[in-house]
């Protein structure tokens, strides 16, 4: 009898297994599907991705391996599968989509990375065992064959599974050489799988995490956003911070660890930092503007009147979010939402005698559709152990939520835009387009976030004020 764990496994590779039994090929299946077969269901799962960021129609992806060359498999799906795509091919992997399932079937295969390549130099074999050897972590090594789904274990992955450790299939040293990105899902599989790194492996980093300078802006990006989704990232955020791994590619981590002053007290950065990206939902972007929201805060520190303050860190802050990202070739899209949200995390705070309309018009207008992002960053930005200060800040932001609920009911608070548009203002004036009617527009949308809606003829007489103010109309 088939565990029901497994049951889902048998049905989805039911025909492709039927495919390759039919062409004498073994089939198995590897990796994470096979790992995540023994996760308990209440374990965290690794790696999840984003609301909203999977592929569109597709439930999952199920990871194969086979003696039969890249030829050889394409033959085999090519009138079977939906859809066939051949990107990897040179790399021995071949995908295929058939009823809402992608799989992708690869070689058996050894690579390695030459010292200065971020290519992987592949060769094809037909040794499973030497190819589970190859693979990143143990965890990982495990295979079931296909059909009869017989579990193929030469490295123990499901005692370190069981064990909660982490280890690699041959010595460290040789598989962080081979891929150095491992070392950088080593801290992805400590915080999604709750694992422990053997002794062994955290030396290995610690030593060779110059190495990862070979691997590409978009892969280790890539890698740093499936930690940054993870149930709870810090773990593996510190790992990275404590190996060295986080100078390498992001040094702003690192930079965070603020020394700490007996004198002034100031709190350290850094864990005040991982705790809040803890809070935060597992939203991407929210979690990487967390990581990112007090990375000016070196730069702007200053002692004063026996206390330290970070003056405009929020704008030093998204200017070194912007540059950063850039670097790990984030999206333009991303990146705006990142720094944005890091320039604006302190905006609340400049709202300290209560929310009027005016104050709650222009906090929905700079923050847009970042709002609800920029209003749990505020939450979770207070780690502070006062429970008092706490309860404060909290009580304070349902009341800007209130404020805003109340507001929406009586005007368009989410559109607000001048009382007259462009056109409206140069017919009135009498003007063409040109500086004087931006200006006249500015005017006209400040008065509508002082004053709220106007009538058009209130609007247009407020506006021939500004004009005449302005030398544009005769008194």
């Amino acid at each position: 009898m088939i565990p029901p764990r497994f049951a889902p496994l048998v049905e989805d590779t039911a025909e492709l297994a039927g495919l390759f039994a039919a062409a004498g090929r073994s089939l198995y299946l590897v990796g994470g599907t096979v790992r995540d077969a023994f996760v308990a269901a209440s374990a965290p799962t690794e790696g999840s991705p984003a609301p909203g960021t999977g592929a569109p129609g597709v439930e999952h992806d199920l990871d194969l391996t086979t003696p039969a060359r890249p030829d050889e498999i394409e033959a085999l799906v090519s009138g079977w599968a939906d859809a066939v795509w051949l990107q990897g091919k040179r790399f021995g992997t071949i995908g295929a989509l058939k009823g809402g399932k992608r799989f992708e079937i690869t070689t058996h295969r050894a690579e390695a990375y030459s010292p200065d390549s971020r290519k992987p130099e592949v060769a094809f074999g037909d040794s499973l065992e030497v190819d589970l050897s190859r693979r990143d972590f143990t965890v990982n090594t495990m295979a079931l064959r296909l059909p009869e789904l017989e579990l193929i274990d030469p490295f123990d992955g499901l005692g370190d599974l069981a064990g909660k450790r982490l280890r690699t299939p041959l010595d460290p040293e040789t598989s962080f050489s081979d891929d150095p990105l491992r070392m950088l899902r080593a801290a992805r599989f400590i915080a999604g799988l709750g694992l422990e790194p053997d002794e062994a492996l955290v030396a290995a980093i610690r030593s060779l995490h110059d190495r990862l300078a070979i691997v590409s802006a978009e892969r280790i990006r890539d890698e740093l956003d499936k930690l940054l989704v993870v149930a709870v990232p810090s773990p593996g955020l510190w790992f990275l911070v404590e190996t060295g791994l986080a100078g390498e590619f992001l040094p702003e981590l690192p930079g965070l660890a603020l020394e700490q002053d007996p004198i002034h007290r100031h709190k350290d950065v850094l864990a005040h930092t991982l705790a809040v990206v803890d809070k935060t939902g597992p939203d991407r972007l929210l979690r990487l503007s967390a990581l990112l929201h007090d990375v000016g805060k070196p730069r702007t520190r200053a002692f004063a009147q026996g206390g330290v303050t970070f003056h405009h860190h929020e704008v030093v802050g998204a200017r070194m979010a912007r540059t950063r990202m850039t670097a790990l070739r984030y999206s333009n899209e991303d990146t705006e939402i990142v720094t944005r949200l890091v320039e604006l995390h302190l905006r609340f705070h400049t709202y300290r005698l209560g929310w009027t309309d005016k104050a709650v018009r222009r906090y929905v207008r700079d923050a847009g559709p970042l709002l609800e992002r920029l209003n749990e960053l505020t939450r979770c930005d207070c780690t502070t152990r006062n429970a008092a200060k706490a309860r404060t800040l909290s009580r304070r932001m349902d009341e800007l939520e209130e404020r805003i609920v109340e507001l929406r009911s009586r005007e368009e608070l989410d559109a607000i835009r001048p009382d007259l548009d462009g056109r409206e203002v140069m017919e009135h004036l009498g003007l063409p387009p040109g500086r004087h009617i931006g200006e006249a527009l500015e005017f006209l949308l400040e008065l509508r976030l002082d004053e709220g809606p106007l009538d058009r003829e209130e609007a247009t007489r407020r506006l021939d004020g500004w004009a005449r103010d302005q030398g544009l109309l005769g008194s």
